[in-house]
């Protein structure tokens, strides 16, 4: 796998609005964590067993904690509410990475839309831009301001910030948000698939396809990704892994997935979403051409296939050596 499993401890728990709580996690021993830049996240690894991806909030510079927050979903998966109402200060939780498929690229101004939870990596990233002077604009939208996170520390950044709430002022107004920036802008957008959508189509129509740059919290409904790149070689339907850290060879049939396969040689292996979105399952291709099928890796990162989503990713060559 990409990064080793870390334990770290729970050291603060702090409500940050209405269905959203922080947490504060430390090394047992104090040591420096791995450094991160705005747009990381990490796995975290539940009591339960269960593995969540969280988003890193906190200040890139403190490298003795790093900062997630964690929206209670009533509707989701059981990790949100086991965090909210398991989790406790003091307990150890297990985490992996950071990794960062959300990095902030060079540009002559930045737009940045947060819808709801998807306001912690664009703090960070706000945080950032702010202290390097850079030319930007933040819009953040949510259902009240009572259930939007970190307000406090976005009034600090100034103006260059639009609070949203929708039931003061509707959705955010993305025509005013993206008309008349400079050549060479990017835009920045996390929260829900239907914010996600209009911003890309707003985005795609005014300042061009390029410049967009976006992280969602499921899986999309219609899959961006694609098989990247020719080899020369057809698609085999069924094709022989090689896991050089497990020791094994396996075939993976037409009708089952590389992780199912993978998983019954290593069970260790962290997995989540199981639909190529969340990044857990990343693992580092050693040989052999990979097939992408995720939404996480950008066009450069799939063509040069170093890593793959081995939840949805497959083999466009008959064998495929993974560091597993």
């Amino acid at each position: 796998m990409v990064h080793e499993t870390e334990r770290l401890l729970v050291r603060r728990k702090d409500t940050e609005s209405e269905g959203v709580v922080s947490l504060l996690l430390e090394h047992p021993q104090g040591r420096s964590l791995a450094s991160w830049a705005p747009g990381a996240h990490i796995d975290v690894v539940l009591p339960s067993g269960k593995v969540r991806q969280y988003s890193l909030c906190g200040d890139p510079e403190d490298t003795t904690a790093y900062r997630i927050a964690v929206l209670d979903e009533a509707d989701g998966r059981g990790g949100s509410r086991e965090i909210h109402d398991v989790i406790r200060e003091g307990d150890p939780l297990s985490i992996q990475g950071p990794r960062n498929h959300f990095a902030l690229d060079a540009a002559s101004h930045y737009v940045l839309i947060a819808g709801g939870i998807g306001i912690t990596p664009i703090l960070a990233m706000a945080r950032q831009l702010a202290t390097e002077g850079a030319s930007w604009r933040l819009y953040y939208g949510g259902r009240s301001k009572p259930t939007m996170a970190f307000l406090d520390e976005l009034s600090q950044l100034g103006g260059a910030v639009t609070i949203v709430p929708q039931d003061e002022c509707g959705h955010i107004d993305l025509e005013v948000a993206m008309t008349d920036v400079p050549t060479g802008a990017a835009v920045y957008c996390c929260g829900p698939e239907s914010l996600i959508t209009a911003v890309r189509d707003t985005c795609v129509r005014l300042i061009g396809s390029e410049a967009m740059h976006f992280e969602r919290f499921a899986a999309s409904s219609a899959v961006d990704a694609a098989p990247v790149g020719d080899t020369g070689v057809d698609h085999p339907s069924e094709f022989e892994v090689e896991l050089r850290q497990t020791g094994c060879t396996l075939t993976v049939p037409a009708d089952r997935s590389l992780l199912e396969v993978v998983l019954e040689a290593n069970p260790d292996i962290l997995y989540s979403c199981e639909d190529g979105f969340c990044g857990s399952c990343e693992t580092r291709v050693l040989d052999g051409v990979p097939e992408h099928q995720d939404s996480i890796l950008s066009a450069a990162e799939k063509e040069k296939g170093e890593t793959m989503l081995i939840c949805v990713g497959r083999s466009r060559t008959e064998r495929l050596v993974l560091d597993a």
